[in-house]
């Protein structure tokens, strides 16, 4: 390397030449062609031992005029209004979806014909046609753009309204990739139709593809959706197969040893010889992330869990009761089995969670109360919890609400009904007492239970009303609700229904609306029951006087004079079907009602009545069990059954003379 002094010596020169102020701008110039003439002799090196190469005139100023050209295009593209704003955005927003998206211009294209194919005054053959154009471009792309948002719609469509045919050939093209689209945000609707859509042979072959993928799609909040749609749509042989996979490893595997004929899996269990315990922990491994992750509203997930109650231990059982009394079981009681369920952890439940159970339903107690399977919870609340004042403060202070709603309805009324007349046979079916009667096993130490007892009454013909449930028979009559709560039931109801006023706004409702509420197939039977005290006379001692305004409303709808023209209105209380009825069984069953109904509008009216449906009415009189009725009415009956204007059947007739 050469010292210093000589690498900087020529540098230095030419500074000090450059920078002379006495030189002049020619000797300058001079100096500059110098070097030039000498790097043009030696062109492959450049002043700091570099490749030179000559400036390109021609090529910098293309460049040049390209770069104005650019910036010319910059400065007129610029938008200037609004409109030309959105433009350009959209052309943007276009240019990035293409690049983007694979299929863009054919869902483009597809969204244009779904637009035409989804009119309402389309005809079926321009419907046709745009759905096979629609398939063919598809043909092919079908798994790939079934995930998005707007093909999927447009398939729905064409699954919907295509031919036998071309829904075969979509069905093969997706059959490899169901599981893949039942976890799709989108493709989950399209994979719903084709099963709403599908044969026997087609709905075969896809709960097939479902096997020993159950459980990890139950666990998944969108492939669950599809495990549900499929068990609703399916028959009882493709249930049994969907719901093995969830009980036992061994009914996985060995699902032709499984006989289809037993339903229940303690029956399974019991045939085939399989260790309860082993069942317990599988199925508590697929239950517990089901429930973590609280997707608990599909019907399955309800057959899973009151089977599992059948088989789990002490604690496990407990553990599941205390994880759905929180918000989860309000979400599962609309079906028959989750109603069972929330029967269940009423019944076995503790105080605290009891409580939150009834604290969860606040605010959809209405909702709760007008449906079939989820009034029947409500109703083994007032029979079983103890807390009186928290159910007054949350449950019956809603319902008061719309009580004439709820006397109309016949889910509604339930729940006025088990405190009028507890575990009636007339208003609840035998599947809701058996439902009521229901116990787990390993929390249940106090004998047998309700269910056991029943078959005990069915098998020694005690009982008089038979019904199935899960397979048992159980009798309608003598049921008795397995209690969960200290408390005398006599107490409770009192407290519930008298103490919390609800008895006296449910008479002042009945006298209001009595018309309406007679002549209702389903109120009427709350009428009766209010009219006549409940059972045990339980309204009697605190509201007599206004069970007396109430006689004395229906005896005022009876003396009203009878309408000639049918189309004037409503029918007379005493010519309906149902109020006609119902105010002969209160005659039968209340004679104070009967003796205010006769002095105020039959008495020297009982010709006009004497035929049709009031001439039952009529004819009650004479058939009460209290002698009073009998005597005031009898002669004036009799002068008509002597003119023959009443007819009373030979059996009564017979009854009566002796």
């Amino acid at each position: 390397m050469a010292p210093k002094s000589q690498q900087n010596t020529k540098p230095k020169k030419r500074k000090q030449n450059s920078g002379n102020k006495g030189s002049s701008h020619g000797s300058i110039s001079k100096k500059l062609k110098f070097v030039n003439d000498k790097l043009s002799k030696s062109p492959s090196l450049g002043a700091v031992g570099r490749p030179f190469k000559p400036p390109k005139q021609k090529e910098n100023q293309h460049f040049k005029s390209k770069i104005e050209k650019s910036e010319a295009q910059k400065e007129n593209s610029v938008p200037t209004t609004n409109r030309d704003r959105r433009v350009q955005a959209k052309e943007l927003a276009e240019a990035r979806k293409k690049k983007r998206k694979r299929h863009y211009d054919l869902e483009h294209e597809l969204a244009r014909l779904w637009e035409e194919m989804r009119k309402r005054d389309i005809t079926k053959e321009d419907r046709s046609k745009l759905i096979s154009k629609a398939l063919e471009n598809m043909k092919g792309k079908i798994p790939e753009i079934a995930g998005s948002h707007v093909s999927s719609r447009v398939l729905q469509t064409c699954v919907k309204h295509c031919t036998d045919a071309e829904r075969e050939a979509v069905f093969e093209e997706l059959k490899p990739h169901f599981l893949t689209l039942a976890c799709n945000t989108y493709a989950v609707h399209l994979v719903k139709k084709m099963l709403d859509n599908a044969s026997k042979k087609q709905l075969t072959v896809f709960v097939s593809s479902l096997r020993g993928h159950v459980a990890s799609l139950l666990r998944h909040m969108v492939g669950s959706i599809v495990v549900e749609h499929a068990y609703h749509l399916a028959n009882a042989a493709q249930k049994q197969t969907l719901l093995h996979e969830l009980y036992s490893l061994e009914l996985q595997l060995f699902k032709d040893l499984v006989p289809m004929k037993e339903s229940r899996l303690v029956d399974i269990i019991s045939k085939l010889d399989i260790q309860r315990a082993s069942v317990s922990r599988h199925m508590t491994s697929v239950i517990q992330p089901i429930l973590e992750k609280g997707i608990v509203d599909h019907s399955i997930i309800h057959r899973v869990l009151v089977e599992y109650f059948t088989v789990a231990d002490k604690t496990s059982a407990s553990d599941v009761i205390q994880q759905l009394s929180s918000s989860l079981l309000v979400r599962m009681i609309h079906t028959r089995d989750g109603s069972r369920i929330g029967i269940l952890c009423i019944k076995h439940g503790s105080a605290k969670e009891r409580k939150k159970s009834i604290k969860g339903m606040k605010g959809h107690m209405k909702k709760i109360a007008h449906d079939q399977h989820a009034s029947m919870v409500l109703v083994c609340i007032v029979s079983v919890v103890d807390d009186t004042k928290l159910i007054r403060k949350i449950i019956i202070t809603e319902l008061e609400k719309d009580l004439k709603e709820l006397i109309l309805d016949k889910n509604g009324r339930r729940v006025l009904l088990q405190l009028l007349h507890p575990n009636c046979s007339r208003y609840l079916s035998p599947d809701d007492l058996a439902s009521l009667n229901l116990s787990i096993p390993s929390l249940w130490d106090k004998g047998e239970s309700g269910v056991d007892k029943a078959e005990e009454k069915v098998e020694s013909g005690t009982g008089e009303i038979e019904g199935e449930v899960d397979g048992s028979k159980v009798s309608a009559e003598g049921f008795e609700v397995v209690e969960g709560g200290k408390k005398d039931p006599v107490i409770r109801r009192h407290e519930l229904l008298v103490d919390s006023g609800l008895a006296e706004k449910l008479v002042d409702a009945c006298v209001n609306d009595a018309g309406e509420i007679l002549r209702s197939n389903f109120g009427r039977e709350v009428m009766y029951e209010v009219a006549t005290g409940g059972a045990d006379g339980i309204l009697q001692s605190k509201l007599g006087e206004k069970l007396s305004a109430l006689y004395e409303a229906i005896a005022s709808l009876a003396a009203e004079p009878k309408s000639e023209d049918a189309a004037s209105g409503d029918e007379h209380v005493l010519e309906n079907f149902h109020s006609s009825r119902t105010i002969r069984k209160l005659i039968l069953d209340c004679p104070a009602f009967a003796l205010t109904l006769w002095n105020k509008a039959l008495e020297g009216k009982s010709k006009t009545w004497s035929q049709g449906h009031s001439c039952k009415i009529i004819q009650a009189f004479l058939e009460s069990s209290d002698s009073n009725v009998r005597e005031i009415a009898r002669v004036e009956l009799q002068s008509l059954i002597d003119e023959g204007v009443l007819k009373i059947p030979d059996t009564k007739q017979s009854a009566n003379k002796s």
